[in-house]
């Protein structure tokens, strides 16, 4: 069990901690209390080093939490090597597919100094550098198939899953895909449509694509290799589909 000065030694160093990193930080500390939150960061911890093995030896006891408003967080956890200082390990993003992160190397975290003016240094030159880069694949890597939509123009893309996702632009095209159950993904901007009817799924194409035409957008489907469409017509205003982008293989491993 940790001290009570444990407690708010973690809970100090990561409030300077945040207001010593680059942007703007927040810090949320969690106790022994929060299993559930405890639980939930030992599962998105993204390393397969020293922070992995730390943690398959010590479940998490406490744990702060560094967030930054575009969803990316670290999170600062206790050595348990009789050493001073702490860990500090990227979170992978919550809202991705695991398919997302095929083939991205972990950001593995790294050993912080116990001083956080230093630890802030270590952290902005080192793990969020590299922590930035492996974000940037996951999100072209969860755009997959995916084509970027124009102004005049949205692209659907049916999913493995059945689904519908397109990246659009513009107010009045996300106002009609919201209208029509489209689903908009926080960290990527992807509009989603699920569901397991195909009949259900055709007719809410043809009235996004009616409702996009009146505005002056058009509307095209795309179909990945190897997919079969539903029994549904493209809109009549539908453009041609386009070549679909190819998406990493190799298998995840957090």
């Amino acid at each position: 069990m940790h001290h009570h000065e444990d407690s708010e030694r973690l809970a100090s160093y990561t409030d300077v901690l945040a207001g010593e990193l680059p942007g703007a930080w927040t810090s949320t500390y969690h106790s022994t209390e929060h299993q559930q939150d405890l639980a939930d960061l030992s599962d998105r911890v993204w390393d397969l080093d020293l922070v992995a093995a730390s943690l398959a030896e010590h479940p998490l006891r406490q744990a702060a939490v560094l967030s930054r408003p575009d969803g990316v967080q670290l999170a600062v956890l206790d050595r348990h090597d009789g050493r001073d200082g702490f860990l500090i390990a990227a979170l992978a993003l919550r809202g991705l597919p695991d398919e997302a992160y095929r083939g991205v190397p972990e950001p593995n975290g790294i050993v912080l100094s116990d001083d956080p003016f230093l630890g802030a240094e270590q952290v902005a030159g080192d793990l969020l550098a590299r922590y930035e880069a492996a974000l940037a694949q996951v999100r072209y890597n969860a755009m997959g198939d995916i084509q970027p939509s124009q102004p005049d123009r949205v692209v659907l893309t049916w999913q493995p899953d059945g689904g519908l996702a397109t990246a659009t632009v513009g107010e009045a095209a996300a106002a009609v895909l919201a209208a029509n159950g489209f689903v908009r993904d926080q960290q990527t901007g992807i509009y989603r449509l699920t569901g397991d009817d195909s009949t259900a799924l055709a007719r809410a194409v043809r009235k996004t694509g009616r409702q996009l035409g009146a505005l002056g957008i058009d509307t095209a489907l795309q179909h990945p290799s190897g997919r079969i469409a539903p029994a549904a017509a493209p809109p009549a205003t539908a453009a041609p589909p386009v070549t679909a982008t190819p998406r990493m293989s190799a298998p995840r491993v957090r």
